[in-house]
Formats: structure tokens, C-alpha cells, sequence
């Protein structure tokens, strides 16, 4: 996996948007874009300041899929995955908690009937 990826992991995994990391940084989000598709490669600084703005280690970014497999915290996602977990950060800042328990709940099932199924 690329640092870019691990990077959108990370954010949608702390329900960050790349507004969020930029008004936390002060980085552009057009760059913010760049560096998780793999277009332009952070510095360590700004690599820093990202990890900064997620309240993460920085090593996160470095850590092996084996060492996360290993504590359970290893998630893949694909294009349609990061495209509706953005959708999905952009508007959970609007809901209160019991609503955001509610669509976690809802979603759960969904997943548990879903895994059912097949």
C-alpha cells in the first residue's frame, strides 16, 4: 500500500475529511488530494503535520499491513468505499450522537445480513 492510501485510510478511519486536515494543517486540500492518489509525495514535515492534524503517531504511517493485521486494525478500501466514507464524513459533522448511533446500528445489521446472505 501507498503512503497516499495509508493516509486516506487513517483520515476516513477517524471520520476526517480532507477539509478537516485542511484547516488543521493549513495544507491545500487540492494537495491533500494529490498526496493520497499518489501524485505528489509528502516530506516528512508534512507527513508531521498530517499525522498532527489526525491525533496519530507519525510511525503509523510506516507501520506494516502484518503488524496491523495483528492488532485487527488493518481495513482496505476501494474507490467506492473512500468515495462513500467521504460522502458519509462531509455530513455526519450535522447529526447528533444518538442519530450517528442509530446509522451505525442500521449499519451493523445491514453488514451482519449482508455477510448472512452470501
Amino acid at each position: 500500500m501507498s503512503i497516499g492510501e495509508t493516509i486516506r485510510n487513517l483520515r476516513l478511519q477517524n471520520g476526517l475529511s480532507q477539509g478537516d486536515i485542511e484547516e488543521r494543517t493549513g495544507m491545500l486540500r487540492c494537495y491533500l488530494s494529490r498526496v493520497e492518489n499518489g501524485h505528489s509525495a509528502p516530506s516528512l514535515d508534512t507527513l508531521s503535520k498530517i499525522a498532527a492534524a489526525m491525533s496519530i503517531p507519525l510511525a503509523q504511517f510506516f507501520s506494516s499491513d502484518a503488524e496491523s493485521e495483528k492488532h485487527g486494525d488493518s481495513l482496505q478500501f476501494n474507490t467506492d468505499d473512500v468515495r462513500f466514507l467521504g460522502q458519509v464524513s462531509r455530513h455526519s459533522h450535522k447529526l447528533n450522537d444518538n442519530d450517528r448511533k442509530l446509522i451505525l446500528l442500521m449499519v451493523k445489521k445491514m453488514a451482519a445480513s449482508a455477510t448472512r446472505s452470501k
